[in-house]
């Protein structure tokens, strides 16, 4: 009876891993397998390389790809690791001016963390100097 009962817990383990593991990450696999079929002309793209680009022609499994201006790359469908969302020219602006912002905020932060500690060093270099003074007396 007791092996009985272990290969109905181990069973019922399987059954619980494909549920909760093995299922979605394929459904997830497919999803992504499918965006990649259908990307086109004009979507923006990240290939394998970590390369990102537009795709500009589509010729059946293979692509061309422009990673900037005047520069082109031909490849497989296969090297196309995501195909990115559209971006909003004010969306972009927005999140550029909100980079900036906080760039700034870093620096500013940064500088005033400098001078605290340029103030603390020379506060303890003071310290260290009348200690030694007063040592020699």
């Amino acid at each position: 009876m007791g092996g009985g009962g272990f290969l109905l817990f181990l069973a019922l383990l399987l059954v619980v891993m494909y549920v909760l593991m093995i299922r979605p990450q394929r459904q997830r696999q497919q999803s992504m397998q499918r965006t990649i079929d259908s990307a086109g002309d004009g979507d923006d793209v990240l290939t394998t390389g970590g390369i990102y680009g537009t795709i500009v022609r589509t010729e059946g499994d293979d692509i061309v790809v422009e990673i900037a201006d005047n520069l082109s790359v031909h490849m497989t469908r296969r090297a196309i690791a995501a195909v990115l969302p559209p971006e909003d020219e004010e969306d972009a602006d927005e999140d550029a001016e909100t980079l900036r912002k906080h760039a700034v905020e870093d620096a500013e932060a940064e500088l005033d963390e400098a001078a605290v500690r340029t103030r603390e060093e020379a506060v303890t270099q003071e310290s260290d100097a009348e200690a030694a003074a007063s040592e020699r007396r």
